[in-house]
């Protein structure tokens, strides 16, 4: 297997040349019905409106075979060293099942069984918790989690609570509530604290390391809170959980209930599908809900096997993504999920791709000459029509869209006013966007005028569910691993994180005799 920069591929040369399928004119009924893949757990993929004919999706089909990107996804199920940087394999796929049957041993331990054996604690636990069974320090049942965590701790975790309780509320499913603390702005951490009852809550530590700055630093901004209201019988010992490594000083520590255990083998925005996402989702929603998602998961980390890209929806989403980056030069990507429940996931999907393949150089650290993750931003519709649509239909620059959209909504709440219902009203907003965007609109009045020819794809299902939602968070990383595959980049590292980190931690070393720092100190 050999490892090449996407400026060497022989079929990238052929898709330099590949001119963009004019959607304005070429968007038929029977291209939309010919341009679907259908992924796992329900979830469909559409490229129907995206600049790509049978031509250029032969030669994508030629670079991905070239790339060899569905063999580096077999190593990587395998558990071979993939991120080269910190000489660690990648796992997250094998915390919700593993793909190839094959055991995955490393440091002598079972890997599929470490992980199968952290679900079943994490099931008994959150069992514990939403029976009653386990209660807080003064003898009251828990009703609220909160989760201390940053970066994949919690973007990920709160994306995937906030988009199932609306489904959890509409199905009758009892639900204790969630809360998270993850910025260390103490505005953040005590607005949080505020609002819940300190004797029903049960705190949930976040921290691979155990080490994390922020993250400590809000423990203690938790403990003493709890301490200075001074309830009788109260012990916040008794009242927070790690989700930690078992080399951690978290992992012993005798101010937690208990440890679940994660490994250096799950990146942090890749971790909702461990314990960092169980601990909270299954106490919030119960353990059933929580291995729906692991299902629906794995069942599109199975459909990322695919070799053909026509059936594969991750690595068509990827390659039509390079293709849109490194051919059209076009460097900002819009996720517009038309469901309230999803509107975090944006922001989960933003660390998801620009922490993974925002990087200058190939995953050997040399440096690269094409460009790499566009910027991604998003907000569910149609609250986004409303602010920054006008950009997207008639700014100087064609931005991509990925939209996402369900037949149903999830409460089941609903009114028809004038002939429809909001969620008809909905749809036809999202269907309108895309052919808009497609087609444009000529008119006499330039100020009227849509150009057109601006693309996008659609991910679509019945209804947001666990299983769906599985899929769909699923659906994105496969993406993410594929696009860093064909830019033979590291996408599993962040060294772009650590600069500001370790100049923080000399600010507050006083600085040690950098004058521009302690310029800027000084403004406050």
């Amino acid at each position: 297997m050999e490892y090449n920069n996407l400026d060497k591929a022989a079929a990238f040369k052929k898709l330099l040349q590949c001119k963009p399928f004019d959607i304005k004119t070429g968007l038929t009924k029977e291209r939309i019905q010919k341009s679907i893949i259908t992924q796992g757990a329900g979830l469909s993929y559409s490229y129907a409106a995206m600049p790509v004919d049978s031509e250029t999706i032969s030669v994508l089909q030629d670079l991905a075979d070239e790339q060899q990107v569905i063999e580096k996804y077999k190593s990587l199920l395998k558990g071979d060293i993939i991120n080269l940087t910190e000489n660690r394999s990648v796992l997250h796929q094998l915390t919700r099942g593993n793909v190839l049957s094959e055991k995955v041993v490393l440091d002598g331990t079972d890997k599929g069984e470490f992980y199968t054996a952290e679900l079943k604690k994490i099931k008994e636990f959150s069992e514990q918790i939403r029976s009653g069974a386990l209660k807080g320090s003064t003898g009251k049942a828990i009703d609220t989690v909160c989760q201390i965590g940053i970066g994949g701790s919690d973007l990920g975790p709160r994306a995937l609570y906030m988009a199932l309780e609306g489904y959890c509320t509409g199905k009758g499913i009892k639900t204790l509530s969630a809360q998270f603390i993850s910025n260390v702005d103490p505005d953040d951490g005590a607005a949080v604290l505020n609002g819940i009852d300190a004797e029903t809550t049960m705190f949930i530590l976040v921290s691979k390391s155990g080490t994390t700055l922020e993250t400590l630093t809000n423990q203690n901004f938790v403990i003493e809170n709890l301490k200075a209201r001074n309830i009788p019988g109260f012990d916040p010992k008794k009242h927070m959980v790690a989700v930690t490594s078992n080399t951690s000083p978290l992992a012993s520590s005798p101010d937690i209930v208990q440890a679940f255990f994660m490994d250096d083998f799950i990146g942090g925005r890749y971790s909702s599908t461990s314990g960092v996402g169980g601990v909270l989702l299954s106490c919030a929603f119960g353990f059933d809900v929580f291995k729906e998602i692991l299902d629906g998961a794995h069942e599109s980390d199975v459909a990322a096997l695919n070799p053909d890209v026509t059936k594969n929806a991750s690595l068509m989403d990827a390659l039509i993504s390079v293709y849109l980056r490194n051919v059209l030069n076009l460097p900002v990507t819009a996720i517009l999920p038309y469901s309230q429940a999803l509107i975090r996931f944006p922001a989960h999907l933003q660390q998801l791709a620009m922490e993974s393949n925002g990087k200058h150089v190939n995953r050997f650290g040399k440096p690269i000459a094409y460009s790499t993750e566009p910027v991604i931003f998003g907000e569910p519709g149609t609250n986004g029509q409303h602010s920054f649509y006008q950009l997207l239909h008639q700014g100087t620059d064609i931005v991509p869209v990925k939209f996402i959209g369900f037949s149903d909504n999830q409460l089941g709440q609903d009114i028809t006013i004038k002939g429809s219902t909001s969620q008809q009203k909905l749809l036809a907003n999202l269907c309108a966007q895309i052919v808009a965007f497609a087609r444009g609109k000529d008119d006499e009045d330039k100020n009227k005028q849509f150009e057109g020819s601006r693309y996008s794809s659609l991910l679509f299902a019945k209804q947001l569910t666990p299983k769906t939602l599985g899929a769909l968070l699923a659906h994105f990383e496969n993406a993410v691993m594929f696009e860093g595959f064909l830019w033979n980049i590291n996408s599993f590292d962040q060294e772009g994180v650590q600069l500001g980190k370790k100049l923080a931690t000399k600010v507050l070393n006083g600085c040690e005799g950098d004058e521009v720092l302690k310029a800027f100190v000084d403004l406050f």
